[in-house]
């Protein structure tokens, strides 16, 4: 992909997100249902990264499910600062998570200063509006790089594709001034019609591609599954943990 094309399509959710934060973050309340199957993973005291934290509902369910006597750190980064707001003051009365949110966007490296401090690091449908498979690639190098031994890296992304809903809501490329040719397989125009019309970019990336970029990020498969939406199967949620080296 083009520089100039992944610019563009970067520009295009960060427009989106500013635009549109209050509506979007109106639409995501409350947990998904994918996320009761992750909970174990996450240590009573220890250090969260949640990386594209949006409203913060997160550290709310962390706050909601983890034992009364749990203090866990968890940092959230959002690039949008329309979300970064909402989430520091949905965060802002937690009693057993201790949370911080910081206005950081996940395209630049500036966030990767953190190696080997997280117990878990999450991507909860962030991964698919990064554009650009060698994209995806540093930002899965880069989360890995900021887990402890034995940590775990959890992703959500969105199967939209297969969706008859949610192909409803797909646009031609020309909306957004490009051609099918300038993109890779698996991204597309998404609209958007509350309180106004909009659009993002999506990936979808598959299991082989997730499995592909662990293996890059020097990340293991721990499992996979899916969940979420109407159907019960919007999502496909992807553990991963730190390979151990070879002995020699």
């Amino acid at each position: 992909m083009e520089e100039v094309v992944r610019q563009r399509l970067l520009a295009i959710n960060r427009h989106f997100y500013e635009t549109f934060g209050p509506s979007f973050s109106g639409t995501r309340f409350g947990a998904q249902p994918g996320w009761e199957r992750i909970i174990h993973y996450f240590p009573a005291q220890g250090a969260v990264l949640d990386l594209g934290c949006g409203n913060g509902r997160l550290a709310l369910f962390l706050e909601r499910h983890l034992s009364p006597a749990a203090n866990l750190r968890y940092v959230g980064l959002e690039g949008s600062a329309t979300l970064l707001a909402i989430a520091r003051k949905k965060t802002a009365a937690l009693e057993h998570v201790r949370s911080e949110c910081l206005q950081v966007d996940l395209s630049t490296d500036v966030w990767q200063r953190a190696s080997g401090f997280f117990d878990v690091v999450t991507a909860m449908a962030v991964l698919h509006h990064i554009p650009g498979f060698a994209a995806r690639a540093r930002i899965m190098r880069a989360a890995s790089a900021c887990l402890r031994p034995g940590g775990v890296l959890i992703l959500s992304n969105w199967r939209f594709a297969h969706n008859q809903r949610m192909q409803r809501k797909m646009l031609p490329w020309s909306a957004a001034g490009l051609s099918a040719h300038e993109v890779e397989a698996g991204d597309y125009l998404l609209d958007w019609k509350k309180d106004g019309r909009g659009m993002r970019y999506v990936h979808q990336l598959n299991q082989a591609e997730i499995e592909a970029l662990a293996a890059d990020a020097g990340l293991k498969v721990v499992e996979q599954f899916v969940a979420d939406g109407r159907e019960g199967d919007l999502s496909l949620y992807s553990v991963l943990r730190v390979q151990e080296a070879a002995q020699a």
